[in-house]
């Protein structure tokens, strides 16, 4: 008999294949001319080498970890009666790296060839560039989600217990926190080296072939938002049905996750088919239709499923109810980014007056933007809560999980939407180094201004489906502890006063408090570890600028030294992202071995609203900043060249690592160690030196 969770491999499979025929279709396109096959190459060899180095080094950490895992979980090896579950959640745990590494790995491979073939097909006009674009964004977007649910799909099938699968989910987050934020760090480093050096000093285009952070700069785009997106969103995708299926053992609904995630690929895959762009079509709008048609597709099909398989359609409410929050997140994002809205247009006009006023009213714009989303948030975690509460005891914190099953059940369509933007900005700079002409730099800066604001809407996204997720999280965290406590011989009204998690708790208040402190501790690591890089590479730029004879010129022939400048960025980014990253996992475990499970919960209830807040803030003010320079650069205000646009450089410089490196990690971040805490639970339960005192 056809058992109803196979919907999941089945439709994993379809979005590989999905992919591949995106891939194939990508590959087939001109690269167009020689120079430009020279510079898609070099960003292509320059992406290969970081990845390449980072998993070196991601490698051996997982290997460290994995086999810690296999020693002290889910018991002590020398304790557990069945060593087999300490081997299986260890091998989890790899598959779960591997799956996430190769997701990235494919994802970024295709996003360095259709670059050069976007920017070729611009020749020919604006619907014959769209496609390659998007298209290439598409075999990332599915080879995340099909390589991530087939992941879990296989794990689940082999082990039938979703704790192996939480060894999955674990995997794949901790290589996503490592991919993101060494990602981020890169791809700021160049971006502001460029920026500082090119425009604000000599006063060169963005991407002047004279400036030796430029392939830098492209190469940056692939590993921090290919790459480092793809894995961020892998890592909130795979999170959110793994917490489903943790606390869906009590109630006898495991598989349902697992259902609703392939009816979503199918959804996604249906939505990529049907995004068009006509002769004069707007790329921006079509992006946002095949969301919005990807959505009502889903809703229908997950409809379908729940009434023909019998699950009450309640849960099914609670999806929906998810699924409409990412979508209202996704239109604040818009909101505050967009080049016609407010907030863009008034720190644009406050460029006039300097960086600092550019700096200051972008910021603020910033701090009004989480409002919207975190309300969002809490309303859908509320809706999804009383929904389902009367279905029976558990199913009020079961419905807060579905809503962010749902948020997350098109991020195929969303993950090819971002990965588009990097595609036609490196576009944008292929046809400006080799000298295009004015008409097709004209298109890919139409592509291209529809990436910023598609990037800005996913990037809102990904932080409020992180959000719902790690309460999802936080709420199989309690479970595992519950059932740790009960096994301990502890009474059930005990465990309950235990994780309460009242704040009148002092080590619930102690964890609380270092957890409000940790996602802005994390996030100056990172952004001083771009500020440092940075600092490396203007230097080399200065250098070669001043030493190469005839470089600032332009004399033909002559050429900077690109291959330095990538180098500084990779080395810098891979020294700078273990500190952060190895902190956040660390620092999960201190809290938990020290304080016991009441400090640990109150550590990942205080990490999460804070984390939340700065992530939307730095997110939102980030791509607000950017797009108030670029709308100087349409005329305005002086245009190009003028102080007004010399200060919103300024402020763009200060938003990149804010939206494209600690703003987007923050979402890994939380994610990760809710995940830690839900994966060492039963060993935080029995060890940790506060219980051990006896206090």
């Amino acid at each position: 008999m056809f058992e109803s969770w196979l919907i999941a491999p089945i439709a994993a499979i379809i979005s590989i294949l999905a992919g591949l025929y995106f891939y194939r279709y990508v590959d087939k396109q001109s690269s167009g001319t020689e120079r430009m096959i020279e510079i898609s190459g070099a960003i292509r060899e320059g992406s290969k080498a970081f990845l390449k180095r980072e998993y070196t080094i991601l490698a051996i950490f997982v290997a460290i970890v994995g086999t810690l895992l296999g020693i002290f979980l889910p018991k002590p090896i020398w304790a557990n009666p069945d060593p087999t579950q300490n081997i299986a959640l260890s091998l989890a745990y790899f598959f779960g790296a591997f799956c996430s590494a190769l997701a990235g790995y494919f994802g970024m491979d295709i996003a360095t060839k259709a670059n050069a073939k976007a920017a070729y097909a611009a020749k020919g006009g604006l619907n014959k560039a769209f496609p390659i674009g998007f298209r290439g964004g598409a075999v990332m977007g599915f080879a995340v989600v099909g390589f991530s649910l087939l992941g879990i799909s296989i794990v689940y099938g082999l082990t039938g217990d979703p704790g192996a699968v939480l060894g999955f989910s674990f995997g794949a987050s901790a290589l996503a926190l490592f991919a993101k934020a060494g990602g981020g760090i890169f791809t700021k480093t160049a971006d502001i080296a460029a920026d500082l050096v090119g425009k604000v000093e000599l006063g060169i285009p963005e991407d002047d072939p004279r400036n030796p952070a430029v392939i830098a700069d492209n190469v940056g785009d692939n590993v921090g938002d290919v790459a480092g997106m793809g894995a961020d969103l892998a890592d909130s995708y795979i999170a959110s049905i793994v917490a489903v299926m943790i606390l869906g053992v009590v109630l006898g609904l495991v598989e349902i996750s697992l259902i609703f995630a392939g009816v979503g690929i199918i959804a996604a895959v249906l939505g990529a088919s049907m995004v068009r762009i006509g002769t004069k079509g707007d790329p921006g709008r079509a992006l946002n239709t095949g969301t919005y048609i990807t959505c009502i597709i889903f809703a229908v099909l997950a409809f379908a499923a729940s009434y023909f398989l019998g699950y009450d359609l309640r849960l099914w409410g609670a999806s929906v109810v998810g699924l409409l929050a990412g979508i209202i997140i996704g239109m604040t994002s818009d909101y505050f980014t967009s080049e016609n809205k407010k907030p863009v247009l008034k720190t644009a006009e406050a460029s006039k007056t300097g960086s600092a006023t550019n700096i200051i009213t972008g910021f603020s714009y910033g701090l009004q933007s989480v409002f919207p989303p975190l309300l969002g948030i809490g309303i859908a975690t509320a809706v999804a809560y009383y929904l389902c509460a009367p279905l029976g005891d558990g199913y009020g914190v079961f419905g807060i999980a579905m809503a962010s099953i749902g948020m997350l059940s098109i991020v195929g369509l969303i993950v090819a939407n971002d990965a588009y933007g990097p595609i036609v900005d490196n576009s944008r700079g292929i046809a400006e180094q080799a000298g295009m002409g004015d008409e097709v730099i004209k298109i890919t800066d139409e592509l291209d201004a529809a990436g910023n604001t598609a990037k800005a809407i996913t990037k809102g996204f990904a932080i409020g489906a992180a959000g719902l997720t790690v309460i999802a999280l936080l709420a199989a965290f309690r479970e595992t502890a519950y059932h740790a406590l009960l096994e301990l011989g502890r009474s059930p009204a005990e465990i309950e006063s235990i994780l309460s998690f009242s704040l009148m708790d002092p080590k619930v208040l102690l964890g609380a408090f270092i957890g409000v402190a940790m996602p802005a501790v994390f996030s100056a690591m990172l952004m001083l570890g771009v500020g440092r890089n940075a600092q490396r590479m203007i230097t080399e730029v200065r250098r070669q600028f001043r030493e190469i004879p005839g470089l600032k010129e332009g004399k033909p022939g002559v050429k900077p030294d690109y291959a330095k400048c990538v180098d500084i960025a990779t080395t810098g980014a891979l020294r700078e992202l273990l500190p952060a990253s190895t902190l956040t996992i660390g620092m999960t475990l201190v809290v938990g071995f020290v304080g016991g499970i009441s400090a640990l919960g109150g550590y990942l209830a205080g990490s999460i609203f804070s984390g939340l807040l700065l992530a939307l803030l730095m997110s939102n003010a980030g791509g607000l900043w950017d797009n108030a320079k670029k709308l100087i650069e349409t005329g305005v205000y002086g245009g190009k060249g003028s102080d007004a646009h010399k200060a919103a450089v300024v402020g763009d410089t200060v938003g990149d690592p804010f939206k494209d490196t600690a703003g987007p990690s923050l979402n890994t971040m939380i994610t990760v160690m809710s995940l830690v805490g839900a994966v060492f639970a039963v060993l935080i339960v029995q060890y940790n030196l506060l219980g051990i005192l006896g206090i």
